[in-house]
């Protein structure tokens, strides 16, 4: 026993003589966390991030037997789905994880919003994270058509088409995005190099950034808890209290992804025909519903505005008022921070309205 204990020291300094690890605990126990009605919220980067790591190991799984060809990419998923060992459960962890990070990610923009937490000095923590989440939302479009079914296939090309309508870039980032005029092998082979190669790099980089921010500037305080005088604040201490509770939160996300596999398991359907006719009710993923529903609503023509080119800009400056909310909501004028608040409020109610609306229609 005596033995085992000097093992273990040993390997303790070991490890702090080469990567001194003691100044991070002390780093650790030092960071506090503000204890409110809203605390819940917090937890949302780190469930972001256990499914961000889901992402990578299962990804990097698929890969091996995943081929990016138009003539082999749908039976290399059938062969993953039905002759790979566990092929089945590694492809739904792939897929349902991906859902549920944007899910979280989604949530976590949106706790942030409410919190104020765009507000002096975390602007760039705010812009780094509005990034982060349009790189997931990359993510799930550029993988979507990967395995090359009917449904994916289309509703890239609906996404395309849409996308090519934005003024200035978007005609010229879709020819880039398709390789041509249409889908192709041009257009599966980029699709898989950004979604294995350039989104990942990418968001990587940037989120060593966004977690850098957090770490220099701390959790955020909703408004309320910033007004209470500073004797009657409560705080944590984030390492041992919030950490062990963060991995209580990551074990429940990680139960609710394993029934969602093991209830629910990702199938494919019939391998795409680019010269067939799309099939009736093509939609997209649920996170694209909210602007494809919006475009549906939109009329042919809106004065001497072609409707979707309409639509588009409107979606455009709904978009840019999380850019500006920084600069409108510093924090100085009480009646900017109602306006920023409702805002938002009509945003999210808006967005869940028109998903759900474009998914039962």
């Amino acid at each position: 026993m005596v033995g085992d204990t000097r093992k273990g020291s040993k390997v303790l300094n070991f490890l702090e003589d080469r990567f001194n690890l003691s100044t991070f605990l002390h780093l650790a126990e030092k960071k506090k966390v503000p204890v409110h009605k809203h605390s819940f919220w917090y937890y949302m980067g780190g469930i972001a991030a256990i499914y961000l790591g889901i992402q990578i190991v299962t990804g990097i799984l698929l890969m091996v037997y995943y081929v990016p060809e138009i003539q082999s990419a749908h039976a290399s998923i059938l062969k993953i789905n039905s002759q790979i060992d566990f092929g089945w459960f590694i492809r739904s962890l792939h897929s349902w994880g991906a859902n549920l990070m944007i899910f979280v990610v989604v949530l976590h923009l949106f706790s942030a919003y409410f919190m104020k937490a765009y507000r002096k000095p975390r602007e760039f923590t705010w812009y780094s994270g509005l990034i982060l989440m349009v790189l997931c939302l990359a993510f799930g479009f550029t993988g979507y058509l990967l395995p090359w079914d009917e449904v994916s296939f289309f509703a890239t090309k609906i996404g395309l088409d849409v996308a090519a309508k934005t003024p200035l870039i978007g005609s010229t980032i879709a020819d880039m995005l398709r390789g041509g005029e249409a889908i192709s092998q041009a257009t599966i082979s980029r699709f898989f190099v950004i979604h294995v190669a350039v989104l990942p790099a990418c968001l990587i980089a940037l989120l060593g950034g966004h977690l850098l921010l957090v770490q220099m500037h701390g959790m955020s305080e909703p408004a309320a808890f910033k007004g209470i005088p500073e004797a009657e604040k409560t705080y944590e201490k984030f390492f041992p209290n919030f950490f062990f509770k963060d991995i209580l939160v990551w074990i429940l996300a990680l139960n609710l992804l394993f029934i969602l596999v093991t209830l629910a398991p990702w199938g494919i359907g019939p391998e795409a025909d680019p010269f067939g006719a799309a099939p009736l009710g093509i939609k997209p993923e649920w996170y694209f519903l909210a602007p494809f529903q919006f475009l549906k609503l939109v009329p042919p023509m809106v004065g001497p505005i072609e409707g979707e080119l309409f639509g588009i800009l409107l979606m455009s400056v709904a978009a840019l008022g999380f850019v500006i909310v920084p600069f409108f909501d510093s924090g100085q004028s009480k009646s900017n921070s109602n306006i920023a608040t409702v805002y938002g409020v009509i945003i999210a109610i808006a967005a869940v309205a028109l998903s759900v609306w474009g998914a039962l229609s």
